[in-house]
């Protein structure tokens, strides 16, 4: 059964990105635009894994995080935070809030592929 993974970016052009090569590499994907929607999803049908974007509206990608770390039905969730700026402070509050990998946009697709395969392994 293919591996499940759920997007949650509000830029179109990276979730077409990263639909198009998770999904050509075998993976189930699907795409949700904001915080909000991003839990109501993973409550209803959890996936296998998540790409979180940090910039969200309506609830942002730390709150999510948080939320989903915090949640013992959640929690075993592998989830990769997604962010433009690449701070230092970005990086450590993710840490701090549980994610298993870290990215910084622009990211190469071989990447990310690698990164979500090593933690759906895991």
């Amino acid at each position: 059964m293919a591996t499940r993974v759920l997007i949650a970016e509000d830029e179109p052009n990276i979730v077409e990105s990263l639909s198009f090569v998770l999904g050509r590499e075998g993976f189930e994907v699907s795409a949700v635009l904001d915080g909000q929607s991003a839990l109501a999803r993973l409550r209803a049908d959890p996936p296998d894994m998540m790409i979180l974007d940090v910039m969200l509206p309506r609830l942002n990608g730390f709150e999510v995080l948080k939320e989903v770390k915090s949640d013992p039905s959640l929690r075993s969730i592998p989830v990769i935070v997604l962010t433009a700026k690449g701070q230092a402070h970005d990086r450590r509050m993710a840490e701090e809030l549980g994610a298993d990998g870290f990215m910084t946009k622009p990211f190469s697709n071989r990447d990310i592929v690698e990164q979500v395969r090593t933690l759906v392994r895991e």
